[in-house]
């Protein structure tokens, strides 16, 4: 019987999932190649420093590796599509100014992404290089959104942040590499306390305690929030009042044209922080103890390639669309 258990996070489809699992494909590719996105099919397996070049380091414990016994290079299974996509993009489309690619294929992981999570999703998502600002972010929101609609997945709530801003308020003071990531993992955990015993230890003044215990209670009604991150960042640098801008301004533009939408903003919010560079979002139902999609700018992508330009995407996992979808 143990011969026939699948690892822990790996699932297999069998009729008549496996046929809902193609049909939401085709809806869903259908509906990318009516958008203009061009379909990408990246291998399986690359060379590990490909796999885990500039934004894809965060993979670095998810990614399962071995030696190709032809040459003795360490090869890695994706974890993730993202990072081959911008690979892709560098790579054959370096003389093209924008590009919209989508893929589509099951991706394997050492462990979950969050607890509870799949090691074998079926990564499906659609990405945009070469075009910076607003309207590509509202593109792929949009884009993330019909998604999930095609999927039949009802009472979606939106959450949006931008990474911009923290790292504007840390960069201020001057902490090395260990105190930043004790700091970042306390403004995640939401922990006033454990921030208190932070700024003491590490003597930080007190307007600057205040100013990170504020930023971690921004979170709520985007008119709320934005009314307070104003006061409270009231003279911080230019771009951080641009990402409230762009913030302001994206709500409401998704407002407009979708009302009904809740929207949530969390400026604390540091999903991907260490490669997004601005815009971060995630798509949550009820109930469902984590984001069914996610996405977010990551500028620069392609530099290791020799191609860095702005970017920005999304993804999702197929199966928990199925299971979500009407």
């Amino acid at each position: 019987m143990k011969k026939w258990m699948l690892p822990s996070g790996v699932e297999e489809a069998l009729p008549p999932v496996s046929w809902q699992l193609e049909d939401l494909r085709r809806k869903l590719l259908d509906y990318y190649r009516k958008s203009r996105y061009e379909l990408v099919h990246p291998p399986l397996i690359e060379h590990l420093d490909a796999l885990l070049t500039g934004t894809a380091q965060d993979l670095q414990q998810q990614t399962f590796k071995l030696t190709d016994p032809a040459t003795g290079r360490l090869l890695g299974l994706r974890a993730d599509m993202t990072p081959q996509a911008a690979r892709i993009a560098a790579r054959h489309y370096r003389d093209q100014a924008i590009v919209r690619l989508c893929y589509l294929g099951t991706v394997l992981r050492s462990r979950p992404d969050s607890l509870g999570g799949p090691r074998s999703p079926r990564q499906v998502g659609c990405e945009i290089f070469g075009e910076p600002g607003m309207t590509a972010d509202l593109e792929i929101l949009r884009v993330m959104l019909k998604t999930l609609k095609l999927a039949g997945v009802r009472n979606v709530h939106l959450d949006l942040g931008h990474v911009g801003i923290y790292r504007a308020v840390v960069a201020k003071l001057g902490l090395d590499a260990d105190s930043e990531a004790a700091l970042f993992d306390i403004v995640q955990r939401k922990s006033h306390p454990d921030l208190a015993e932070f700024a003491q230890a590490r003597q930080l003044k007190p307007r600057v305690a205040r100013t990170m215990g504020a930023l971690i209670d921004l979170n709520g009604a985007p008119e709320d929030v934005l009314a307070r991150a104003g006061e409270l960042l009231k003279g911080e640098r230019g771009d951080v009042v641009a990402a409230l801008t762009l913030l302001g301004d994206t709500i409401a533009e998704l407002r407009h044209e979708m009302p009904r939408l809740p929207i949530n903003l969390d400026l604390a919010e540091l999903r991907g922080y260490r490669y997004q560079t601005g815009m971060v979002f995630a798509a949550f139902v009820p109930g469902h103890g984590r984001e069914i999609a996610r996405g977010g700018r990551y500028d620069g992508v392609g530099h290791e390639f020799g191609a860095p330009r702005p970017a920005t995407g999304f993804s999702a996992d197929l199966n928990d669309l199925l299971r979500l979808g009407a």
